[in-house]
């Protein structure tokens, strides 16, 4: 038995370890490392078969997709409603929009009519239109980075823009003596001429 662990512990040794075997004087069979003169037999081991450990595993690149960027649940435009109607005869509108959570740093916000960047880009919410042509428009809030990339848009909503003209102004609401001058509808130019009454003189 202690012949066999002998044997299974040089086994257990490099493949490039020498083994040896002799009788002692006793009669008892050596295993060792060491060469020894007279009746030592140098052993053949079998190749190991063990495995070289692999390398760990390297965990992937974050790439753009699963890059950690500033996300905005909510972003919506407040005023006005979708399919609105506005009637201002200048074409005058005020959009408001929303987000949630509010504007990170270096954000801004931008508008657009009917695919156009209208007014000034900034931190404001609120965007003031003026002299828009009459007709079905699309209005949509984006938010951008500082370099202009779009970062969340709302879906385009459809907006009617009526502009009453002067006409329709002075058959809806006649203009009076003392309107004219006072209301655009009612121009100086279209006072009527007043007709002054000539008294009678008889002929002598």
């Amino acid at each position: 038995m202690r012949n066999l662990l002998l044997y299974l512990v040089l086994l257990s040794l490099p493949a490039a370890a020498q083994v040896y075997t002799y009788l002692d004087a006793e009669g008892n069979r050596v295993f060792t490392d060491q060469p020894r003169q007279g009746n030592a037999e140098r052993i053949e081991l079998a190749p190991s078969n063990g495995m070289a450990s692999l390398p760990a595993a390297t965990p992937p690149a974050p790439t753009a997709a699963t890059a950690q960027v500033p996300a905005y649940q909510v972003l919506r435009i407040l005023i006005p409603e979708p399919d609105a109607t506005i009637r201002d005869s200048a074409g005058n509108l005020i959009v408001s929009a929303s987000s949630e959570p509010a504007l990170h740093d270096g954000h801004s916000y931008r508008l657009l009519l009917d695919g156009q960047s209208i007014g000034a880009t900034g931190r404001s919410p609120v965007f003031e239109l003026n002299n828009i042509d009459r007709g079905t428009h699309q209005l949509a809030v984006e938010i951008v980075d500082a370099q202009g990339r779009t970062l969340e848009r709302t879906p385009s909503q459809p907006l009617h823009m009526l502009r009453i003209s002067l006409a329709q102004k002075r058959m809806v609401r006649p203009c009076k003596k003392a309107d004219y001058g006072v209301r655009p509808e009612c121009p100086l130019k279209d006072k009527p001429v007043e007709k002054r009454d000539i008294p009678f003189v008889p002929f002598i």
